[in-house]
């Protein structure tokens, strides 16, 4: 097998989300501010997607982990020629205006479509959307900036496909962002210059742009500590003039390449600012006010990963599915005595099927949570956008549901993986297959843009504890309803068991949150040794309702009746996951409760040496 075409998609189950699920075609589209767009436009924009996720992007997976990114003398990062096509195909599709206002020329498409969009780019390659982050700069540009800011960067970064990059961590500061040292003097002239180091700065430099604009947390001279002291400013590697035409190079250089596990052909660099000359640029929407604005960055990132990991998940467990069709090896289990029985393919042994089961109820419960929330944002975007007060509550609930997304789904996925290539046995730890550089690809994901843990310690101190538990306990009844439907709700008895064990796992969660709450009351250290552990317990219990939600309404399409076979065998597929995670998985949360309600910090008291 050849990676160079490993994506296999799956539209008809993003479709699924949005439109038979979510209502995306009728209850945002063609309302409000996408009032000009209809399902049938953008049915057609995600086909075209998938054709070039499927036949060109993916062209660009193996040979950008092959082949080692350079570095020239000056900064300069010089890409492998099939990311350069990758770019050339995604930039004369004009794709990087799926999202971009009208007033850009963008197509305008809600957040959900977009996202849509975003799973099968980032399932071919995740490099696609990293090297396209200059796309949603300019939005940060659009919404942030001031009038000048906007129509010196947007149309330009736009049209000329320019990248893009926000920098936080420093060498001494990485998730301590307050720490930062990376210092802003203002020039007197409306600009500023920046000096300092930052690390781990995704696409920092590389040859495919004219120019990539950096947003760049400094703290200006006489600012005071911490995070309230730190502004964001605007600074691109060229300058750009009043009329968005280029000039001199600026003084922000790459230093170095990282040498990583994955994603290789993302180059991750070390960045340098004013060291042999001033590097310039311009204070973000002249306020100074720093992390709030980065907070519009840092959101959206989180969210790019839960569904980078998604995708990735959809994608392996497709291919460990066609393997799994085709391999054949031993016989039914059983005849397993029977040394004349003819051998079998793998698929129809029960643990291949426990675990393609597996991977498929969590690949599809994910995206399921994926786009719940995706449409929470679309719902927000109708009531007038973040800061608008009659979004407020669907903005807490969009709060509540990130570190969910980024963190739960980067956590599972990663031990999900592990089964794709379970099931390819040998052939999954070789480079014939994709499944181990979906692995190193992959793990990233629960590391940057906020650790696991640190998801979990916004969960409970920032989500839940900020609004009294609240947006929990919406969230909490939402979930409750569905379980109380029992078997009179859509479905009857072949989801009455699962909506019974729901009910019990989402009793089991309260009580869990409910002896954290009571534990914390002793000590924080109690949430330090479980956040993780209460974040997974919830992403478990969410995931599992969106599966019987979207069982419940599969199960209402099989009784309308008058469908091909293919899709009679698509919707029983929803209710099969649906009914083994509700078994399988769920029974999880009750681990979590009594572990939680047993809590002790000995672990703290450990002397080192016993360690």
């Amino acid at each position: 097998m050849s990676n160079s075409l490993h994506y296999k998609s799956n539209l008809r189950d993003i479709f699924f989300n949005l439109f038979e699920v979510n209502g995306v075609g009728t209850g945002v589209l063609g309302q409000g501010r996408f009032a000009h767009l209809d399902e049938e436009t953008a049915r057609d924009a995600l086909a075209a997607i998938e054709q070039l996720a499927t036949q060109e992007i993916a062209k660009a997976f193996e040979p950008s982990d092959r082949v080692p990114l350079r570095l020239d003398d000056e900064g300069n990062v010089y890409l492998q020629p099939e990311v350069h096509e990758m770019l050339d195909r995604i930039y004369e599709g004009g794709w990087q205006y799926l999202e971009a206002a009208d007033e850009w020329g963008g197509v305008g498409m809600p957040p959900s479509v977009g996202w849509a969009a975003f799973e099968m780019m980032a399932g071919a390659s995740p490099m696609a959307m990293f090297y396209m982050f200059g796309t949603f700069i300019a939005r940060v540009i659009d919404l942030l900036g001031t009038d000048e800011q906007r129509a010196r960067f947007v149309p330009a970064m736009l049209e000329g496909g320019w990248g893009g990059t926000m920098q936080l961590s420093e060498p001494q500061a990485g998730s301590d962002v307050g720490e930062a040292t990376a210092s802003a003097r203002d020039l007197g002239d409306g600009t500023w210059a920046i000096e300092g180091t930052k690390i781990w700065i995704t696409n920092g430099d590389y040859d495919y742009p004219d120019n990539i604009v950096h947003l760049v947390l400094a703290r200006p001279e006489g600012a005071g500590p911490g995070t309230k002291g730190l502004s964001l400013f605007i600074v691109p590697k060229f300058w750009v003039n009043e009329d968005g035409s280029l000039g001199e190079r600026n003084g922000v250089v790459c230093g170095s390449i990282e040498k990583k596990m994955g994603i290789k052909g993302s180059a991750t660099c070390v960045m340098n600012f004013g060291e042999e000359k001033p590097a310039r640029g311009f204070l973000m929407g002249d306020e100074h006010d720093g992390i709030r604005q980065m907070f519009a960055l840092i959101e959206q990132a989180r969210m790019s990963i839960g569904f980078k990991s998604m995708s990735t998940l959809s994608t392996a467990y497709l291919n460990a599915l066609e393997y799994a069709k085709e391999r054949i090896q031993g016989p039914d289990l059983a005849k397993w005595a029977d040394k004349t029985s003819p051998r079998v393919r793998i698929i129809e042994h029960p643990d291949v099927r426990r675990m393609l089961m597996l991977q498929k109820s969590h690949a599809e419960g994910l995206r399921a949570l994926c786009y719940y929330a995706s449409h929470v944002q679309d719902q927000v975007e109708l009531k007038g956008g973040h800061a608008a007060p009659a979004a407020a509550e669907l903005d807490r609930l969009n709060d509540l549901l990130l570190p969910v997304v980024k963190g739960f789904a980067s956590e599972v996925v990663y031990e999900q993986l592990a089964l794709s290539i379970q099931v390819l046995g040998g052939s999954g730890f070789v480079q014939d297959y994709p499944m181990e550089q979906y692995v190193r690809d992959q793990k990233i994901d629960s590391l940057y843009e906020g650790t696991t843990h640190m998801q979990a310690l916004d969960l409970v101190f920032r989500k839940v504890a900020r609004d009294g538990g609240a947006t929990l306990t919406g969230l909490g009844g939402q979930i409750a309803a569905e379980a109380g439907r029992g078997a009179e709700g859509p479905g009857g008895d072949r989801l009455a068991e699962p909506r019974e064990r729901l009910g019990r796992a989402l009793g089991e969660l309260q009580r869990t949150f409910a002896a954290l709450m009571a534990r914390n009351a002793e000590s924080v250290y109690h949430t330090g040794l479980h956040g993780n552990r209460v974040l997974y317990a919830l992403g478990k219990v969410v995931v599992g309702w969106r599966l019987i939600h979207n069982a419940a309404v599969a199960l209402e399409r099989l009784a309308a009746g008058g469908m091909p076979e293919e899709e009679e065998v698509f919707y029983d597929g929803k209710v099969a996951a649906a009914r083994f995670y509700a078994r399988e998985v769920l029974p999880e949360v009750t681990l979590a409760r009594v572990v939680v309600e047993g809590s002790t910090t000995e672990l703290m008291e450990v002397a080192e040496a016993a360690f």
